[in-house]
């Protein structure tokens, strides 16, 4: 009965990254800086606000888009941030970032259709394009310091383009856009019949500064897809939100309503909590990253690894292509001799190869023991070369 399944289907592979840490998981005592999840506990008040929803029986269907009060301190949470101006009808709360992605795409592809992507560029979208019978672009941004700019994106735009996508902070790469780049792609882009996709699930950790949206400047061809899973460190309650003019949202809350209905109405209630009590949550987490960042970029930079410095996010990719292995075997041979677990660059499209990802998103100690781990194997390594 295989031959039944959709060939879209059977042509998409599991994410490289999970593939990997699926791998190595049961290695006899590993080191695993794998994964992208925050290592803090969500914030009690938070935890709280879910208990308390629990407890008032506020567990049956919300509005599809989620209920009124949560989407009104989504549009406030934005507008006090990043300067963006939203209604309560341009916002849909939904199963994490991953299913606003989702939406979106299945909302404004269509067969034959082009969607541009930086490479290298995290994992999730690719599939999902694809499966839109869409044609995902990716553009080497590896000698722009991993940016993709409005330079890099005009040779690719044609009649077939309908969105360019840009999660910045970015992962694999910690690396994310100025406000001038950004200006001239929305010079670039603007009046042409393209969508910018802008990807900030990370925006509450940028290091320096503040955080910039394009949507500022380019609002009426700009969805922008946020959460709460990495800025208050929650993943488990899966609340993500997309946000666009609402000529677009009431046909996204279309795709939405026959996908999950609404998302769940417990995690609705901690969110409100997360973004009106808990509305500044990510600082202290954000300096903690920074710290580790520090830290983990100092270690490998002595390692004699070529790394670009992050802008945010909490992920570092350094270069491993003096070794002479590919991006797959250098991380499963650090697995065998080291035990450490790192993602092979190629899990981020063919421009990730000749890098491996490492997220610092762990304790010290364990980010310590890990670099500590690595450092032997390199210099091993070397020491063979």
């Amino acid at each position: 009965m295989e031959h039944l399944i959709h060939s879209r289907v059977k042509n998409i592979e599991i994410s490289g990254i999970r593939k990997f840490f699926n791998m190595v998981a049961d290695h006899p005592d590993l080191i695993s800086l794998t994964i992208g999840q925050p290592d803090f506990p969500t914030p009690e008040h938070v935890k709280e606000a879910g208990k308390e929803a629990i407890a008032a029986n506020f567990t049956a269907y919300t509005h599809n888009a989620g209920f009124l009060e949560l989407r009104q301190a989504a549009c406030r949470f934005v507008a006090e941030k990043y300067g963006l101006s939203y209604e309560p009808d341009e916002v849909i709360a939904t199963v994490g970032a991953s299913q606003a992605i989702d939406i979106t795409f299945r909302t404004i592809l269509e067969e034959g259709t082009e969607v541009i992507l930086p490479g290298p560029v995290y994992p999730g979208y690719g599939p999902l394009i694809q499966l839109c019978g869409a044609k995902p672009i990716y553009v080497d941004t590896r000698s722009n310091g991993f940016r993709l700019s409005a330079e890099l994106i005009a040779p690719y735009l044609n009649e077939r383009t309908r969105c360019i996508v840009l999660p910045y902070p970015s992962n694999p790469t910690g690396v994310t856009l100025s406000e001038q780049a950004l200006r001239e792609i929305a010079e670039l882009v603007k009046g042409r019949p393209i969508w910018i996709v802008s990807d900030e699930i990370y925006s509450e950790l940028v290091y320096h500064g503040r955080h910039h949206s394009i949507a500022k400047w380019l609002r009426d061809q700009t969805i922008v897809i946020n959460g709460l899973s990495k800025s208050h460190s929650m993943t488990g309650w899966r609340i993500g939100f997309v946000f666009a003019p609402s000529f677009v949202t009431k046909h996204m809350i279309k795709v939405h309503q026959y996908s999950v209905s609404c998302t769940s109405s417990v995690s609705q209630k901690a969110a409100l909590a997360a973004l009106t009590a808990g509305k500044n949550d990510a600082e202290a987490m954000r300096n903690q990253y920074k710290q580790r960042m520090e830290y983990a970029y100092d270690r490998l930079v002595g390692m004699g690894l070529q790394v670009e410095k992050p802008d945010g996010a909490f992920y570092l990719f350094p270069s491993i292509a003096s070794f002479g292995l590919s991006s797959f075997d250098f991380a499963l041979d650090v697995v065998h001799k080291a035990g450490v677990a790192l993602v092979p660059g190629s899990a981020f499209s063919e421009y990730g190869e000749g890098y491996v990802r490492l997220s610092y998103a762990y304790s010290f100690d364990v980010l310590k023991e890990g670099l500590n781990r690595l450092e032997r194997y390199i210099k091993e390594k070397q020491w063979v070369r």
